[in-house]
C-alpha cells in the first residue's frame, strides 16, 4: 500500500474556506478512483513543534503505485493541485509530499 502524504504551507492571505474546499474536492474526486483506499485531511496539530510552517495536509491510501500514478496523472487532480499550489507560500514550493510504501 502507498501512503501519499501532502503537507501545505499556506499563504497568510489564503482563505481557510478555500483551503477546506480544495481538500474536500480532492477527497470527493480521489475516492471515485479505483485503488484509492481512503482520504483524510486536517490541520497540523504539531505536538512536537517541528513543522510549524505546514498548516494543514492530507493523506491518501492507495492500493499500489499504479493507483497513485492514475491519480497523479488525472486532469482533475492536476487542476485541483494547481488550485492548492496557488494557495501556498511559493506555489508548489510550499507543498511537501511523502510517498511511503507501507504494509496494507
Amino acid at each position: 500500500m502507498i501512503l501519499h502524504c501532502v503537507f501545505c504551507n499556506f499563504r497568510a492571505d489564503s482563505p481557510p474556506a478555500e483551503r477546506s474546499k480544495v481538500f474536500q474536492e480532492l477527497q470527493d474526486f480521489s475516492v471515485t478512483l479505483d485503488g484509492v483506499l481512503g482520504f483524510e485531511f486536517g490541520p497540523n496539530l504539531d505536538f512536537e513543534r517541528k513543522s510549524q510552517a505546514y498548516d494543514e495536509g492530507f493523506v491518501i491510501r492507495f492500493k499500489d503505485v499504479s493507483a497513485l500514478e492514475a491519480y497523479a496523472n488525472h486532469p482533475v487532480h492536476r487542476a485541483l493541485g494547481g488550485r492548492l499550489c496557488d494557495l501556498c507560500e511559493g506555489g508548489a514550493d510550499g507543498i511537501v509530499v511523502f510517498d511511503l510504501d507501507v504494509p496494507g
